[in-house]
């Protein structure tokens, strides 16, 4: 990257080729730490982000997002690491969505309240800590370049509850989102299932927040889930194309910005956005995952 990105970069020959230069970026141990954090989150985010896109529920991603900031700026209020108020905010926000209602119509309203309750709480935590304002941009655009060892444990602890979960209610999330009459007909406790699935997409969303920020999390839970549903019909395959589209987004847009100085937040929105209008021209359809499901 540039030298005036960062003073490591300082002393970089510029003798090296392209491909020198872009393994070289795995010279610096934050570029590691950087890789291994963005690979865990999006290959979450990708596989969470599929549910949520085939749920038609991205508004309530968007939402939780938002909420989280909230949560960031109460937890540097009290001393506590944002990631913390992010997980207690989000993961509140999610129960409290998900218990609501069920009806599409009357959740989304729900949504709102909760959204502009949540966002005039981090008005009102940011009046009372001025001096968490500077770390504010951090929260909302991310800041991976600064992710630690310890935070990358957390994340990995994250990802590992969010996919367990939904490897536990995968079935009836399935059946509960493309037939939920006949689901609930048979028997299937939409209410339950929508609230466990809105608590780990919380999880999800607390996870992503930390690479991309909290105003950009759709570009990894929405935008390779909503590109992989484009390419496939199938389940299984629609995930796959999810979790490897979200997982290249981040990677490839770490090494764009290593390239250009541009921010990763903004590389990784960049592709997530080309991936997406790219796959546009392949209607999308949801007979074959009615089929395996």
């Amino acid at each position: 990257m540039g030298k005036n990105w960062i003073p490591a970069f300082a002393g970089m020959s510029g003798e090296c080729g392209p491909g020198s230069k872009a393994l070289g970026m795995f010279d610096y141990e934050f570029m590691r730490h950087a890789f291994a954090a963005a690979g865990i989150v999006a290959v979450v985010s990708g596989l969470t982000g599929y549910f949520l896109v085939m749920r038609g529920q991205t508004f309530a991603g968007h939402a939780l997002s938002h909420i989280g900031f909230a949560g960031a700026t109460g937890a540097g209020l009290i001393g506590l690491a944002p990631i913390w108020g992010l997980v207690g905010f989000t993961l509140a926000a999610g129960v409290a969505m998900g218990a609501m209602s069920e009806r599409v119509s009357a959740r989304d309203v729900a949504i709102g309240v909760v959204l502009s309750l949540a966002l005039g709480f981090g008005l009102l935590f940011l009046h009372y800590y001025s001096g968490f304002a500077t770390q504010a941009t951090a929260i909302l655009f991310g800041n991976v370049l600064a992710v630690s060892v310890g935070t990358i444990w957390v994340l990995a602890a994250l990802g590992l509850v969010t996919l367990a979960g939904l490897t536990a209610i995968m079935r009836p999330l399935i059946f509960a989102s493309l037939q939920p009459e006949l689901a609930e007909a048979k028997g299937v406790p939409l209410r339950l299932v929508s609230t466990i699935f809105l608590a780990l997409v919380a999880l999800a969303v607390s996870a992503c927040a930390q690479i991309v920020g909290v105003l950009l999390v759709f570009t990894l839970m929405v935008g390779p889930a909503a590109a992989a549903q484009r390419l496939t019909s199938s389940l299984w395959s629609g995930l796959a194309w999810s979790a490897v589209l979200a997982l290249a987004e981040a990677w490839l847009g770490l090494a764009l910005a290593y390239e250009t100085d541009w921010p990763v937040s903004f590389c990784i929105a960049l592709l997530s956005a080309v991936m997406y209008f790219a796959a546009l021209g392949k209607p999308r359809t949801r007979r074959a995952i009615l089929q395996e499901s």
